[in-house]
This record gives C-alpha cells, sequence and structure tokens, in this order.
C-alpha cells in the first residue's frame, strides 16, 4: 500500500521545514507503507516558497518523496484539498496542516483503523481529550458545526473542522468535491456520510495557536459552512 501525505501551505515559513522533518521522520515500516508527501503551496507570499523551492532541489533520499505544487494565487482550503486529492497516486490520503497545531507523530494512530479494516475513513479529534489555549469562538463554532452535522447526518462525531482527515482512494473518487475555502470540511464530512461510510474518530493532541497567528476560520465563514451541511443534506 502506499500513503499520501497531503499539505496544504499557506505563508507558513516559520513552520514548514520542521513539519516536513517531522513527517519524514515517522515510522510507518509496521504498516508496510510507502509514502509520498504532496505539498500544495496556495500562493505563500512570505518567504514560503523559496524554502520550498530548496526543498524541491535536494538530492537527499528522504526529501524525493516530496512533490510541490505551486497555486499562482491563494484559492483557499478547499482548492488545495482538491489539487492534492488530484495529484496523490497513493491507496490513502491523510491531511496533514503545515502550523504544527497538529503532530505528525500521531499519523500511525489515525492510520491504525483503516489498516485494521475496521473503516475506510478516519478523522482526527482535537476535543476527545481536554485542551488547554483554545480561542473561545473557535471552541463555540466547532461545537455548533458539529452539533448540525450529527443532526442533519444521523452520526456522532466530536470535531467536524479537525485537519486530520483520513480515508481511502475508493472514498475520495466518491466525493466530488467542489468547495474552495473551509467549507471543504464540512463537505468532505457530509459526503462521507451521504456515501454510506462509517467515520471512525480518533483522539489527537492539540496545540492551538494563537488567533492572529494562525489562518483561523473567522465569523464570516460561518455562514459558508453551516450552508453547506444544510445543502449537502439535500443535494447531492
Amino acid at each position: 500500500m502506499k500513503l499520501s501525505i497531503i499539505i496544504p501551505v499557506y505563508n507558513e515559513k516559520n513552520t514548514i521545514e520542521e513539519v516536513l522533518n517531522r513527517v519524514l521522520a515517522v515510522d510507518l515500516s509496521e504498516f508496510n507503507l510507502k509514502r509520498e508527501i504532496i505539498i500544495i503551496d496556495d500562493g505563500s507570499y512570505d518567504g514560503t516558497r523559496e524554502i520550498l523551492d530548496k526543498m524541491a532541489k535536494n538530492r537527499d533520499s528522504d526529501y524525493n518523496q516530496i512533490k510541490v505544487i505551486y497555486h499562482q494565487k491563494n484559492y483557499g482550503k478547499g482548492r488545495v484539498v482538491r489539487t492534492g486529492f488530484k495529484y496523490m497516486t497513493g491507496d490513502v490520503a491523510i491531511i496533514q496542516d503545515a502550523d504544527l497545531e497538529l503532530r505528525p507523530e500521531d499519523q500511525p494512530l489515525l492510520l491504525l483503523p483503516i489498516i485494521e479494516g475496521k473503516t475506510k475513513v478516519v478523522f482526527g479529534s482535537r476535543f476527545r481529550k481536554k485542551v488547554k489555549g483554545v480561542n473561545f469562538y473557535t471552541l463555540v463554532a466547532n461545537k455548533i458545526f458539529t452539533f448540525f452535522t450529527n443532526f442533519l447526518y444521523g452520526v456522532h462525531i466530536t470535531d467536524v473542522m479537525t485537519c486530520y482527515k483520513v480515508m481511502n482512494r475508493e472514498v475520495i473518487k466518491k466525493l466530488q468535491l467542489c468547495s474552495d475555502k473551509f467549507d471543504v470540511e464540512p463537505e468532505l464530512a457530509a459526503k462521507i456520510c451521504k456515501s454510506g461510510y462509517k467515520i471512525y474518530e480518533v483522539p489527537v493532541s492539540y496545540n492551538p495557536r494563537k488567533f492572529k497567528s494562525g489562518k483561523k476560520i473567522k465569523f464570516s465563514d460561518s455562514f459558508p459552512v453551516l450552508w453547506a451541511l444544510f445543502k449537502y443534506r439535500f443535494v447531492d
């Protein structure tokens, strides 16, 4: 089997190297998985692209696993995820943000239920254990979005907006995503549920950045997220 690790990047010059080195250091030998790392830069202008260019030219055997794709402007999280799915060649995909809020070292925990055949979709929940330092609005918004997901789709999850989503290629082929922004998160959950797949949650470590330093969901993003949940419940 082959794992595709999709890393959305936008202005992450301070963390991108550490993220990649930690991803490369994750030991997947117990799963006998090959690995490719697909980085999609979504129009960075802070020096991130120069760092990625340097990495792409590195002939070290580990860095040969990395493929870098550049968007010419900033489209948003949804467009990045769609690009990653388009270029992946693996049997399983995992989405890994580049801001170090989520630990790459948790990847084996997320992969285990799929490898064991328990499910074809895993979400890494940030809120199945106590977390310190979470922005109040982020916490409340996620609870609201998650409530409506559970209510509309008859599921019992705790973190619909988590970045850590893992799924088989079979699932991805059926989703036909169309979101460009943060509404890709509810679209993923909605279409996974409507396709009949069970979402298996695994608790993950969460180190929230301050609101001013991260690309957090804003109040203006709330309406598209809620609209997506309702829209995809009743429209294919």
